[in-house]
């Protein structure tokens, strides 16, 4: 049966690393788990490394992870829709905002239920997607530090996932200056600039960000070891976390090219004609995986001497260069998938998602440490919790220590 493998190794190894460069770096981060589609094995396993802090844009995946635990703190990182305001409130800690009415509303919500919910100010630097227009920023601010129910943990932005937009120093240092100038002119103390996502990372890494850029929201790059600006995996980083293993249905000795005439029947791609020669022949294999469970052209074979030839709704056609060593009927070709293949992977209802380890070593040069972001909950007008602190053993909330000394008892 096909199944994509999750492998807890590889992926406890990307997140000690990049743990490891936070601290290092004196940044703090949470996980990005939309990718993971709510899938319960592979949440167990975050939390198992230590994992307290998750964001995510599907408010069912982050109602899930409160299930299985109630302390960890989570953020929503879709901009609130009003029709889902009281589960916003209710299943995260923190959203991401850029209109005053969603914000208002959140208030209201938190007052009936009776809690603070906080809020990052996005703003507008290129990317084109949320966030405010920095000209309104004092208004905008303004507004919302009148809400009592309402704690502003600071502002953020969003570059490079709608164009791709690559951050430069200047744009987060346009950021940084926002930040001062709210300081200066509410005379209160913001404690994060959420700067941004996988991306920004090795700018981190090279020591070229404001030191007050202090908080990222990290999803691709744990899961898949991206380096997103450099279009190559970010050493030391592992890019086998998910490997798609498909079945093998069919295999036979075939033409490379179809025989008559050919047009523009077939919904989706396959490998241009030009690139083999006619009448070539060679051994061809159908696996069972199709464009209905993901994008195709997003698979790379593990195999080098493999190739994907096309695929259909519900098959891929590979051509086996190496036939001694190529899996028959029964069988399996490993693929390795990118980002939007992985994503379709796991939110395919047809594929089976397994969770598996392997027998290299861990980096434990962080072990014990903790994940991401935590903070305690700043007071308005008032200096907030040390920023440079990453220690995941304390809830953010009052709610959320409650449960905590509960659960020492």
């Amino acid at each position: 049966m096909t199944r994509l493998e999750i492998n807890k190794t590889a992926l406890e190894h990307n997140f000690r690393t990049i743990q490891s460069w936070m601290e290092r770096h004196q940044r703090s981060w949470c996980v990005v788990i939309k990718l993971l589609c709510g899938h319960e094995p592979t949440l167990t396993a975050l939390l198992d490394m230590g994992i307290r802090c998750f964001a995510g844009s599907r408010l069912m995946n982050l109602e899930t992870i409160r299930k299985i635990n109630p302390n960890c703190e989570t953020w929503y990182l879709r901009p609130p829709a009003l029709s889902q305001i009281d589960d916003v409130v209710r299943y995260c800690n923190v959203s991401l905002n850029s209109e005053l009415s969603t914000i208002r509303a959140l208030d209201a919500e938190a007052r009936r239920q009776d809690k603070k919910h906080n809020v990052i100010i996005m703003i507008e630097l290129g990317e084109l997607r949320e966030g405010i227009l920095p000209g309104s920023l004092i208004k905008f601010y303004e507004s919302v530090l009148a809400l009592e129910n309402i704690e502003v943990w600071g502002i953020g932005a969003n570059l490079g996932c709608l164009h791709g937009t690559v951050p430069s120093v200047e744009q987060l240092m346009q950021l940084a200056l926002y930040k001062e100038l709210l300081e200066l002119k509410f005379k209160i103390r913001l404690p994060l600039i959420s700067a941004g996502t996988s991306v920004a990372l090795p700018m981190v890494l090279r020591e070229v960000l404001p030191k007050n850029i202090n908080h990222f929201r990290i999803g691709e790059t744990l899961f898949l070891g991206n380096d997103l600006a450099g279009g190559r995996t970010l050493p030391p980083l592992r890019d086998d976390v998910f490997e798609l293993h498909a079945e093998v249905v069919e295999r036979k000795e075939k033409s490379l090219t179809p025989i008559g005439e050919t047009g523009e029947v077939n919904p989706f791609p396959s490998v241009p004609l030009d690139q083999i020669k006619p009448g070539s022949r060679g051994t061809r294999a159908l696996v069972a995986i199709g464009q209905l469970d993901c994008d195709v052209s997003g698979l790379e074979p593990v195999d080098s001497s493999t190739q994907i030839a096309g695929a259909s709704s519900d098959l891929t056609v590979v051509n086996l260069q190496n036939t001694t060593g190529s899996p028959k009927v029964g069988g399996f070709v490993r693929f390795r998938p990118n980002y939007s293949a992985t994503l379709s992977l796991m939110n395919s209802k047809y594929i089976e998602k397994v969770v598996v380890e392997d027998k290299k070593p861990v980096n434990n040069s962080t072990a014990g440490a903790g994940t991401t972001g935590r903070r305690r909950r700043p007071k308005k007008q008032n200096a907030p919790a040390d920023s440079n602190n990453t220690n995941p053993s304390e809830p953010v909330t009052e709610e959320g220590r409650k449960l905590n000394n509960d659960n020492s008892a």
